[in-house]
This record gives structure tokens, C-alpha cells and sequence, in this order.
């Protein structure tokens, strides 16, 4: 068995539908991924670390982290966002390999903003919130033709990435995507903090799908937060905002059982922790530190 740990800008507080500006700068975030014990990061949004190559690679050979994928949304649903989500996906791609890391991933999923009724119902949609059938059609082939282009052009595997607020955020979800999309072209991230706050088990969809999970997100979702959440109906934004994707080992993620199943199937690959902070909020550094410490309690 052998999985590596990295872990992402998102825990810095650099995420995608965030318009403040991040707190650190990309040298900082670096620099305390390495500090705290971890192997490799994600590349964050684009333009947060350099889009030079030479100057990328050097960055991250200088603290020995690998880069090891790129989170890349696009609005599926929408025909029309499909040509620049391509062009956003094979960009990424090409920096990524030609900084010296042609086993990174594009980590794809459906972009959340502007889709306000998912935005407002997440974590607790229902089948009637879904795409129709016509529309998973479109999703599909946007999925397919990305992550065929990409591996044509650039030879990097695209992942799909569940995402809460967004058309693929529950397991009937997850398998309908599944079923739609190629298994030789597109496989599939387990997010296990997604997962949970759709309500799900993310040790029965990697059951499901095991054969297609080649990269893992380690997130956890705090159960009090996710219970208040629904009952007051709060957005995703502001669940966020409450903190509920926790330090790990103080969620409702069953690590313990996740390791065993991955080290049972002989996993290989990248584990990412991801802890979404907004900018300025939270203990990064510190966070890592005890995230990368509770994995290793788990055997990682």
C-alpha cells in the first residue's frame, strides 16, 4: 500500500467562489504545507501559484512537495461554459506537466456559482432538484469530452469531483454520473466531506465505485453544524462559513474505516486534506499540523 498525503490551498482559505482575496500568498502556503508534514499540494485557483512552469517546478522542488492535481469547474449543465472549461482544463493540464508532474490530475467538477437554487438547497436536495434527463446528456459529454482531450493533448487523467451546491452533490448523483460517463476516460474523487454533508456514506460510494476512485479528498463534516444547518435551511456559503468542514477526526467521517478499505484494495495514489476556510479565518497552519497527525494515527 502506498498513499501519499498532500494537502490543498483551500485550507489557507484560496477558494474558488470566494471573492476576498487570500490571506497568504502562495510562498506562505507553501511553506507551512511542508512545515506541517505533507508530501505534495494542489495547485489552487489560477494565478494563486506561478503559471511559469520552471518557476512552479522550482517553487515546489525547493520545499520536495509534488503537485498532484487542479481543481477545474465548469458549469456542466450549461453547453456554453464547455469550450472554456476545455480551454481552462487543457491550460492547467499543460502547466502542471511541463512543471514536472505528468501523474497530476485535473480534478473536475460542476461550478457552483450562479446556481442558486443548488446553492441555497445543499445538503438536503432531492431527486426533484436534479438534472433531467436531456441535461445529464449535456453533463456527460462535457465530462467525457474534457477528460478525453485532456488525456489526448496533455496524457493527465481527469477526476470528477462531487460538490455540494452543485448538480453532482449526492450519491444517487455520484451514480448517475457514473453510469453516463466512460470509466476509461473520467474516474472519479472521493470527497468524504461532500459526501457526508449531502448526507451520505462515502465508504458505501467508494464501495460502489472503487475501480474509479484514483483520487481521494480527506474532509470532514461537523455533525452538529450539518444538523443546524438544515434545520435553519442555510445556503452552502454559509454553512462554510460555520465552520463545518472540521479538523479531521472531530466529524462524522469514519477515517478509520476508510483506511482500512483503501489499504484492503491496495489504493495508490494521492490522499489530499482539504480543510475550506474562508480567508482570514481558522488556524492553518495549525489545523495541518493535527490533521497530518490524526492520519497518522490512522496508519498514513
Amino acid at each position: 500500500m502506498s498513499i501519499s498525503v498532500a494537502n490543498a490551498p483551500c485550507s489557507w482559505g484560496v477558494l474558488e467562489f470566494e471573492e476576498q482575496a487570500p490571506t497568504y500568498g502562495y510562498s506562505e502556503v507553501l511553506d507551512q504545507i511542508a512545515a506541517s508534514g505533507y508530501a505534495g499540494t494542489e495547485l489552487g485557483d489560477w494565478g494563486f501559484m506561478p503559471t511559469e512552469p520552471a518557476l512552479l517546478h522550482d517553487q515546489l522542488h525547493r520545499r520536495s512537495l509534488a503537485l498532484v492535481g487542479a481543481f477545474v469547474p465548469v458549469a456542466l449543465s450549461d453547453p456554453n461554459d464547455h469550450l472554456r472549461g476545455l480551454e481552462t482544463a487543457i491550460r492547467t493540464a499543460a502547466l502542471m506537466r511541463d512543471a514536472g508532474f505528468p501523474d497530476a490530475c485535473i480534478v473536475l467538477a460542476d461550478r457552483t456559482e450562479g446556481n442558486t437554487a443548488r446553492i441555497s438547497r445543499a445538503g438536503r436536495v432531492t431527486a426533484a432538484d436534479g438534472l433531467s434527463p436531456g441535461l445529464w446528456d449535456v453533463f456527460a459529454r462535457g465530462c467525457n469530452n474534457i477528460a478525453r482531450t485532456v488525456r489526448e493533448s496533455t496524457g493527465l487523467r481527469t477526476v470528477f469531483h462531487p460538490h455540494c451546491a452543485s448538480f453532482v452533490e449526492t450519491a444517487a448523483e455520484i451514480d448517475a454520473l457514473m453510469t453516463h460517463t466512460d470509466p476509461a476516460l473520467l474516474g472519479l474523487c472521493l470527497d468524504t466531506g461532500h459526501i457526508t454533508y449531502a448526507g451520505d456514506d462515502p465508504i458505501a460510494v467508494y464501495e460502489r465505485h472503487r475501480e474509479r476512485v484514483w483520487h481521494v479528498h480527506l474532509k470532514d463534516c461537523e455533525h452538529r453544524i450539518a444538523v443546524l444547518a438544515r434545520q435553519e435551511q442555510l445556503d452552502y456559503f454559509a454553512v462554510v462559513r460555520r465552520g463545518v468542514f472540521c479538523e479531521l477526526g472531530h466529524g462524522a467521517v469514519d477515517f478509520p474505516h476508510l483506511m482500512e478499505r483503501l489499504k484492503r484494495d491496495r489504493y495508490e495514489g494521492w490522499a489530499v486534506v482539504e480543510q475550506d476556510v474562508l480567508p482570514a479565518l481558522g488556524t492553518p497552519l495549525a489545523s495541518a499540523t493535527r490533521n497530518r497527525a490524526c492520519l497518522r494515527g490512522f496508519g498514513l
